[in-house]
């Protein structure tokens, strides 16, 4: 390059790029922007087409703009409850729901949502809001959960889907069944009848009256006379009963003054044909709502209810709604209103943009009109403020729906969260003294976490000595954690600012800020490949769109486009509308600026590259390459499933769904959709629906994706030998259907796994044989458990061996190999796992079971603490349990199987050792 290179930007102290940060415009200086200009434009230079008007366009588009330095990084307050001690308020949560009644469960589980939320495990809180759902006794609260559950599989991306749309679907999610008062002991898994119920209506043309009775009593509303049955009348309510029949004058009239009643002759007619029918498709919604209205001023409870549920029932769109809800708060119909707020509700996101919608839920008087009707609920206004955020943590609607949030909460972990996420939302919106009024709030209702964020404010205030003191005070009165550190390595100096940074990561290893304070510094040493190490430590086991952005521009700084443009894709394949450093340039548009710099590929070529990084189970390259497949081929569903199962083994769960939902909205055909829609329904818990939608795609056409999918979902059990028999069958006929190398090898590898459950290893092993033949790399690992049933342990290891050899990310197979070998072996292979992945749970309980077995019990627990305390595993926390109960620590015990069971209260083994310990505890 001429001129200026790149890499030398990084001789001064302050890292610059071709994007911006929106803290430079207070700080930055004349000789910076010249600068940055200049090696924008040295940059661009090398372009082989076009280069001056490009190079011209996007200097002017980045000239004031720099990437932040280490001053002005800094982590998130995350806008999430995070208590001091999760393990003991799950523990705490699971002695409640044991004890409680019935009509508290779903709020119950709601905080168990709150609680789990920053664990951000999309499965595990999808099962927290169906349990809450399943043990909903209030319309509201299946009203908002169903809807809620909705928006997790995000059904509004779903092209052709209608949001009140429910024909024979899941009961938990079914509008109709909402605004059924009352509990109702249901499964996950059942279906509701509003397919069969619709077949078995009946035709309502005909009216069959009672035989003609004696009309005995006259209403007269001005000129006109409506005559009607005096006892039908009369049944309609109390005040009509002591009216027609009671000491009244009226008892003894033929004929009675209406007039005033408010009611005009229309409505009465109305109301003397439902005195005798007691029906309400006879008549129009106007009319239905005008014998509302009487019901209400006359006391007709029976006639209210069934216009109150004859009204839900046909509000079917968000206009409907916003007639009728106002009808409904008027006259207290809460069904009427539910039903209108289960429309708008189950439009989110798009609800958030209708004005009208909002003013219903953020208006000053809102919590009056919702408390009309009883719904003024925290829990409405909790989804809510979900949605709200995840689409801008900055905007007016966000804020107003969190005061009312506020408004409504009732109990201190309420409190806690709706201050707190409110505080966040100040902070993002640059009101600091607001924000930290709330992060105060939040604090005093318990939320010790939120004490991170009065000091963010106070720093943010110019105050940073304060802050320092505060953080440091938590660290000295409560059990230190990493974000402690982290928090007070904002404002520390010098040395102490590493070192805190260093404790962060060792008590917290998945946060990722000292990863990058960390590789900023190097890289202001002029010490690149350094920076660039140290943030392949955090990627390595955890993708991070920050994280990836941040090794891109080091690349660029190394002129290394290559491994830039792949960093860049595979963050838009993450967060498609990323916007890079600090909101300036779109992620999009800087692999165009790229594209100049790295060799374009044909799609053939691409997919020749694809087999390549899946062989060397490099998952951010294929993430790379499939993304560029799809500029190649935009909307090409076949693809873009196969990015979705990539992400899926990647633990980028929304990502992946994403990804799964567009597959189905392109998919070509109607069994390729309803296969896509098998695996959606999969990921988020519907199994037997799965099940359904691969049978029915399975009879259009035979396919390998619908096999494959039905297999998977049969195996993710433990299998009987007649089923594992039935799904050898199901991948049997998958193999024999056309696809492609890397889903076959996939197929193969899972029958090779059914094939040694059922202790077939000559058949296994021929399997991952075939499937290594075809370069599925991840077959090694099958084939050493094939030799390990053999007890043949050196060749195992020597399997597990080539895969390390060969995988890019081979963390897992290190772990793998540990069990092919002696115990110094194994503990190193299992160092080695840990340091490349800290976040897998295994190399702690194997390295706690030696110390135990070692009578090490004190360092046992240790080992398990260090990591329970920054990711609380079932396995982890059951171990910990069994070694407390050896122990004597019969209290501790009951807390580690509580908490375990807050995360699964299904699983066998724990129930079991806290029967026990129950008992044990219960004799002393």
């Amino acid at each position: 390059m001429r001129g200026m290179k790149l890499n030398e930007r990084f001789k001064t102290t302050q890292v610059h790029a071709l994007n911006s940060s929106e803290t430079s415009g207070k700080r930055n200086k004349a000789c910076d922007v010249v600068n940055s200009a200049n090696k924008i434009r040295s940059f661009l230079s090398r372009s082989k087409s076009n280069s001056k008007s490009t190079t011209s366009g996007i200097a002017n588009l980045v000239l004031p703009f720099q990437l932040p330095s280490i001053g002005t990084l800094e982590p998130c307050i995350e806008p999430c409850f995070k208590p001091i001690n999760l393990v003991e308020s799950l523990a705490e949560l699971y002695h409640r729901l044991e004890r409680c009644h019935q009509s508290q469960k779903a709020l119950l589980f709601v905080e168990q949502y709150s609680l789990l939320c920053n664990l951000k495990d999309q499965k595990l809180l999808r099962r927290c809001l169906k349990k809450a759902r399943q043990n909903s006794v209030d319309v509201l609260s299946k009203v908002v959960l169903s809807a809620w559950l909705r928006f997790e599989r995000r059904e509004d991306e779903l092209e052709g889907v209608s949001s009140m749309e429910c024909v024979g679907g899941c009961v938990l999610e079914c509008p109709k069944v909402n605004l059924v008062h009352g509990f109702s002991l249901c499964s996950i898994n059942d279906r509701c009848q509003c397919g069969q119920e619709s077949k078995q209506e009946t035709n309502t043309g005909s009216v069959c009256l009672p035989d003609v009775e004696k009309k005995d009593v006259c209403f007269c509303i001005g000129n006109e006379e409506i005559n009607c049955v005096r006892w039908r009348i009369a049944a309609l309510s109390d005040p009509f009963k002591a009216m027609l029949y009671g000491g009244f004058s009226e008892s003894k009239m033929r004929k009675i003054d209406f007039t005033k009643s408010g009611v005009c002759p229309k409505g009465m007619r109305a109301v003397e044909l439902y005195s005798r029918a007691k029906r309400l498709d006879l008549f129009t919604p106007k009319t239905i709502l005008e014998l509302l209205s009487f019901a209400s001023r006359f006391c007709c409870e029976e006639m209210k209810s069934a216009c109150d549920a004859y009204l839900a029932s046909i509000v079917g769109s968000v206009d409907d709604a916003l007639i009728l809800i106002d009808y409904g708060f008027e006259e207290r119909a809460p069904i009427l209103v539910a039903s209108c707020l289960q429309v708008f509700l189950r439009e989110l996101p798009e609800s958030l943009y209708n004005s009208k919608v909002m003013k219903i839920f953020c208006s000053s008087e809102a919590k009056e009109r919702l408390a009309m009707v009883g719904y003024d609920s925290f829990l409405l206004y909790y989804f809510l403020n979900q949605v709200a955020m995840e689409e801008s943590m900055v905007s007016k609607t966000t804020v107003m729906l969190l005061e009312r949030m506020g408004d409504c909460a009732s109990e201190r972990w309420q409190k806690a969260l709706a201050y707190h996420q409110l505080g966040c939302v100040l902070l993002e919106r640059k009101e600091y003294n607001d924000s930290q009024l709330c992060f105060e709030a939040a604090a005093e209702a318990g939320h010790v976490y939120s004490v991170a964020g009065v000091a963010r404010t106070k720093h943010k205030q110019s105050q940073p000595c304060s802050a320092y003191k505060l953080i440091s005070s938590l660290i000295f009165e409560h059990k230190p954690a990493g974000w402690m550190y982290q928090e007070r390595a904002l404002y520390d100096t010098g040395t102490e600012t590493s070192f805190d940074l260093d404790v962060a990561t060792e008590l917290d290893p998945s946060l990722s800020y000292p990863y990058k304070y960390r590789a900023l510094a190097k890289v202001e040493e002029k010490q690149i490949e350094d920076g660039i190490l140290e943030l392949n430590k955090i990627i390595g086991f955890k993708l991070s769109p920050d994280c990836l952005e941040l090794r891109a521009w080091f690349f660029i700084a190394l002129q290394d486009y290559d491994s830039a443009t792949r960093d860049i894709r595979a963050l838009l394949t993450l967060e498609p509308t990323y916007i890079t450093s600090h909101g300036k340039i779109t992620g999009k548009y800087l692999v165009h600026l790229l594209s100049h710099e790295v060799q374009q590929k044909s799609q053939a070529e691409c997919w020749m590259q694809l087999y390549e990084q899946w062989t060397s189970v490099d998952d951010i390259g294929s993430l790379a390459i499939i993304h560029r497949m799809l500029e190649n081929e935009p909307a090409k569903s076949l693809i873009e499933f196969r990015q979705s199962l990539l992400l899926l083994r990647l633990n980028c769960q929304k990502a992946a769904m994403r990804s799964l939902r567009m597959a189905r909205n392109h998919s070509s055909t109607t069994q390729e959709r309803l296969t896509y829609e098998g695996w959606i329904m999969y990921d988020t818990g519907y199994r037997e629906e799965t099940l359904a939608r691969a049978d029915r795609s399975i009879t259009i056409q035979k396919s390998f994706e619908a096999f494959f999918l039905k297999a998977y979902v049969l195996a993710d059990t433990n299998l009987d030998p007649e089923s594992s028999s039935y799904v050898i069958q199901l991948l049997e006929a998958a193999l024999k259907c056309p696809s492609d190398g890397l889903r076959k090898g996939q197929a193969l590898n899972n029958l090779g796994s059914i094939y040694v459950d059922c202790g077939k290893l000559d058949l296994a092993k021929a399997c991952y044989e075939n499937a290594l033949a075809i370069r599925h790399t991840r077959a090694h690992q099958g084939l050493a458990r094939v030799y390990d049933q053999k007890n043949q342990r050196k060749a195992a290891y020597d399997e597990m061996t080539k895969l390390i050899e060969k995988a890019a990310s081979n963390a897992s197979a290190y772990e793998k190999r540990s069990e092919y070998c002696d115990r110094e072996m194994a503990m190193s292979d299992l160092d080695v796992a840990t340091q490349l992945d800290p976040l897998r749970t295994y190399p702690y309980r194997y390295r706690a079971a030696v110390m135990m077995d070692e009578q090490k019990e004190t360092e046992a627990v240790e080992e398990l603490s260090k990591a329970i305390n920054f990711k609380p595993d079932l396995q982890m926390l059951h171990l910990r349990a069994a070694f407390y109960e050896s122990m004597g620590d019969l209290n501790s015990a009951l807390k580690d199987c509580q908490a375990a069971l807050c995360l699964d209260p299904n699983h066998t083994d724990t129930l079991d050792l806290y029967q026990r310990v129950q008992k044990l505890n219960f004799q002393s």
